[in-house]
């Protein structure tokens, strides 16, 4: 089932439902006819869809609006922070290209840095759907909350099919002693890639699709720390994102890690097709392999010295 049919369905079966855009009709292009009067294209004007789907929340309307992801959790930041936020009204913000999905996009629309803007809301929850199979298992939970919620919407097909959502929980690919990929979104495709490659070299390698960034699955990262070297693997801002959520969480439980993390790290990346993008910021599967077999090595042989120096 794709996006589009499930929002179909969702939306025929239970009046409450309203779908709003600001002229980004990508994910959308049958409703309007479907839905007549509640379907409402509000123009490029992000915070007018916000404030009027907040509005329509208070009513008793269940609006899932859709926009870039940048303009959604950027220009529409104050609007979604003070008139869905703080009033806790079920608001579900379908955010499209979000990450490096904005391939060939330039800055302005390059949406890196949402997961943190969308977390330090009060009240807001935060989803990242690993492709489109993961994504239309979560949606029905996320939709029927009375919860706001922000989604990174992930519509790419791939091969892989993920077990039923799990409200709260992360989806445990693997378990793994030496190392233990976390990732989300986008970076699954590649995360999988890495993981056999590092199989291949004789390491035991964990893979945990995180799913819900707000509220986080505490007990999936930590776990995580069982293995040699925890690794978070993102398609956003150093600053904000997983690594950080996991440096929070090891912090609030007392626990230490070596952690290893693969994020933009302070600049946007350079527009280019999709497969170029991943190449030049080094997310491919192979290039995460190799670096994480280079740090093992590295400090396999600082831990050689540091015994031979104690002797």
């Amino acid at each position: 089932m794709s996006y589009e049919e499930l929002l179909t369905e969702t939306a025929l079966a239970d009046e409450r439902f309203i779908v709003m855009t600001a002229e980004n009709r990508a994910l959308v292009r049958n409703l309007p006819a479907l839905l007549g009067r509640r379907f409402i294209d509000t123009g490029i004007t992000e915070q007018t869809m916000v404030g009027a789907a907040a509005g329509l929340a208070l009513r008793g309307r269940t609006p899932i609006v859709h926009a870039l992801t940048a303009f959604l959790t950027m220009r529409a930041f104050e609007f979604v922070r003070t008139d869905v936020g703080i009033a806790n009204l079920p608001v579900k913000l379908s955010g499209f290209i979000p990450g490096l999905l904005s391939d060939a996009n330039g800055p302005t629309h390059q949406a890196i840095e949402d997961v943190a803007l969308m977390r330090g809301i009060p009240n807001m929850t935060v989803f990242a759907p690993a492709d489109e199979d993961d994504l239309v298992k979560m949606l029905p939970f996320i939709w029927q909350s009375d919860e706001p919620a922000y989604t990174r919407i992930n519509t790419r097909k791939t091969t892989y099919q993920h077990g039923d959502y799990i409200p709260g929980k992360a989806e445990v690919i693997s378990t793994g002693t030496d190392v233990t990929i976390l990732t989300y979104g986008l970076l699954f495709e590649q995360a999988l890639v890495a993981v056999e490659i590092l199989k291949d070299e004789g390491l035991s390698v964990g893979l945990t699709n995180m799913r819900n960034l707000k509220p986080v699955d505490e007990q999936a990262i930590l776990d995580a720390t069982t293995s040699n070297l925890v690794v978070t693997l993102e398609d956003h801002f150093l600053t904000g994102g997983l690594y950080t959520i996991v440096a929070e969480t090891l912090l609030k439980h007392q626990q230490n890690a070596a952690v290893l993390p693969f994020a933009l790290n302070d600049s946007w990346f350079r527009p280019a097709l999709l497969p170029d993008v991943l190449q030049n910021e080094g997310f491919t599967g192979k290039q995460i392999a190799e670096r994480i077999l280079s740090y093992q090595t590295n400090h396999i042989q600082s831990d050689i010295l540091k015994s031979q120096f104690a002797e």
